[in-house]
């Protein structure tokens, strides 16, 4: 479909809430489409709607590098079941933060449930990359973002860079092919 441009912080609409989803229709998928086309364009290992400035409860994951998948996980209308005791603490990048990385403590287990593209409830049990990536994407879709992780001085550098990203007009795009979230 299309490769949308990906919304920086600190642009206001990274923190809007999200509504859910109530019609599975084709402007849902063309816009799964092109979440999946500027996912793959950007090297992120996931996208949500509001990071290319639609506020609707869907993100989606390439869990090609966790599970033997050609295509990405979609969640619609997700909701976290319950997070793992077990917490570990790991960088995370993110599309919206190009050139950051924050150390994020996570549960590694998480039981998840959310609708697929037809409107089918699903439940997932993840553990590990893809339980880290699902609660990164779910911060997305209230508002919750890798900056709120930072501490006061982290938190400036952030500024720093994003501010450097900003005004020189360039566009950021991952090398790595599994650099960002």
């Amino acid at each position: 479909m299309a490769i949308r441009p990906i919304v920086k912080w600190p642009d206001p609409r990274l923190r809007q809430e999200t509504k859910q989803v109530t019609s599975f229709d084709e402007t849902i998928r063309n816009l799964c489409k092109d979440l999946e086309d500027t996912m793959i364009a950007a090297k992120g290992l996931g996208i949500a709607a509001i990071q290319i400035g639609v506020p609707k409860s869907i993100f989606m994951i390439d869990a090609s590098i966790v599970e033997n998948r050609d295509n990405p996980l979609i969640f619609i209308n997700p909701e976290i079941i319950t997070l793992g005791d077990e917490l570990e603490e790991l960088e995370e990048g993110c599309l919206s933060f190009p050139s950051v990385y924050v150390k994020i403590k996570r549960p590694m287990d998480v039981h998840y449930k959310a609708m697929d593209l037809e409107g089918n409830s699903f439940d997932i049990e993840a553990t590990d990359m893809l339980a880290r990536a699902i609660q990164h994407e779910h911060d997305h879709l209230t508002g919750k973002l890798l900056v709120d992780f930072a501490g006061p001085l982290k938190t400036r550098s952030i500024r720093r860079t994003m501010k450097q990203l900003n005004t020189d007009g360039t566009e950021y795009i991952s090398t790595s092919p599994h650099e960002n979230y």
